[in-house]
């Protein structure tokens, strides 16, 4: 019976603790907080999704100058030589002219200080080798034009005895014809006195004179032809003489045209030489004077190559670099070659330099904070080291209370990164583009967007 009231007692207990403890619990808004919680942030990743993306291009690279005239470049002496004496040091300014260095001569064949006055020596004797070798041809020249004047009176002379000696042969020729034609009728005539004779007509002492004459006659053609004989002789001979005067006129001409010949060569000689004489006079007053090696523009001397006093330097070899003072920077970056068909010569490009912290990003490059603009000034034709492509990145003329000019502490060689900037896509295309690998969209910019186009 006791048992059974301490059960009843217990059981009373522990109603009285279940009510009091529930009475503490409060209703469970956990489950329901946490899903509108999610359907928040679902959706506003929904809405993201949809928000415009700038598809840009990465790449790296340095800075650099857009004028080759504006980049680091090494000042070489023109002629070999010892090193003498430096007029700067490294990281001074110079100005355009200004003495870097001063060398003095190593080659034997300048060693002679009168040098110029020994070459200027020799040009006045080739000069009076010249002016002899001209008087020589004036004298041939006029030797020359006297022997055609003499020549031309001596084939005058023989050719008046050529056409003399053609007269006398004339002349003898027709008194021989008529010497001939009284012979042969003195012939006729005593042949018709024989027969008269034989007939009675004519006596012993008419036939005897008959003979007579015709021996006479007979004698005339024998003396006219022995005539006609030497006139003839006497033209072969003026022919001959005529001959011999025109072979020793062509003799001498010859020999005077050698001389000519002769003393227009040595003139021509003597010219070669004397020109040769100036250019060497010219060349060593042009090297004396390139002993002092000079800055080719304005600039600072970033670092000497060549040490010391004493140490001699080779033709063309450098001696310092020197930095252009006032170089028009630009940005030298390397992109893929995938992405560059994309890239126009005018896009626009977003740069962060090394040393000016800033934050970038790649889809909103209007949020930007601490980058720089610019503009794609040139891209390469052919790809670099490592098969991508460069591209110059120029500065742009800053707008008012939007973008900066580049900091003017920027130095050559420094880093840069930078995006080019091309349409804009909404970010769920990007993401998609970026999972499959896909390059950026070249579709056209739709209506009333951006103007840069890919």
């Amino acid at each position: 019976m006791g048992k059974i009231i301490n059960h009843h007692e217990q059981l009373k207990n522990w109603q009285e603790l279940s009510v009091h403890t529930n009475s503490k619990i409060l209703d469970a808004k956990g489950p329901k907080l946490l899903g509108r919680v999610l359907l928040f942030i679902f959706i506003f990743f929904a809405i993201l999704l949809f928000l415009p993306f700038r598809q840009t291009i990465p790449g790296r690279g340095t800075v650099t100058a857009l004028r080759p005239e504006d980049r680091p470049q090494t000042v070489q002496n023109q002629i070999g030589g010892r090193i003498e004496h430096w007029a700067v040091r490294e990281g001074q300014e110079v100005q355009k002219g200004d003495t870097i260095l001063v060398i003095s001569e190593t080659s034997q064949s300048y060693f002679d200080p009168e040098l110029p006055t020994r070459l200027n020596e020799q040009l006045d004797a080739k000069r009076g080798s010249e002016t002899a070798a001209l008087q020589k041809i004036d004298a041939t020249k006029s030797q020359m034009r006297a022997m055609n004047d003499g020549l031309r009176f001596q084939m005058k002379a023989a050719e008046n005895k050529v056409r003399q000696a053609r007269n006398y042969v004339s002349i003898d020729s027709a008194e021989l014809l008529a010497v001939q034609k009284f012979y042969e009728t003195t012939k006729t005539r005593l042949e018709r006195y024989e027969t008269g004779y034989k007939n009675g007509l004519f006596s012993l002492t008419d036939i005897e004179t008959r003979r007579l004459k015709l021996q006479e006659d007979n004698a005339k053609v024998i003396g006219q032809r022995n005539k006609l004989s030497n006139s003839a002789q006497n033209l072969l001979n003026a022919s001959i003489e005529l001959d011999n005067i025109r072979a020793k006129y062509q003799e001498s001409m010859a020999k005077a045209q050698s001389d000519m010949s002769s003393a227009v060569s040595s003139r021509a000689s003597a010219q070669g030489d004397i020109a040769k004489l100036r250019n060497d006079i010219s060349n060593i007053s042009i090297r004396r004077g390139l002993y002092v090696v000079r800055a080719p523009q304005s600039g600072f001397v970033v670092k000497t190559l060549k040490a010391g006093i004493g140490e001699n330097i080779k033709e063309g070899e450098s001696v310092a670099t020197l930095q252009p003072k006032s170089p028009l920077v630009a940005a030298e970056l390397y992109v893929s070659a995938m992405d560059v068909p994309l890239i126009l010569d005018t896009s626009d490009v977003r740069l962060q330099f090394e040393g000016w912290p800033s934050v970038q990003f790649s889809g909103w490059p209007s949020v930007a904070v601490g980058t720089f603009a610019g503009k794609v000034s040139s891209i390469d034709r052919v790809s670099s080291t490592g098969g991508k492509y460069r591209l110059l990145i120029s500065q742009t003329n800053p707008v008012p209370s939007k973008d900066e000019p580049w900091p003017i502490q920027l130095r050559q060689g420094s880093g840069v990164y930078g995006r080019i900037i091309l349409r804009s896509v909404p970010l769920w295309y990007e993401i998609w583009r970026q999972l499959n690998g896909f390059p950026p969209s070249l579709e056209k910019e739709p209506a009333g967007g951006s103007k840069d186009k890919k």
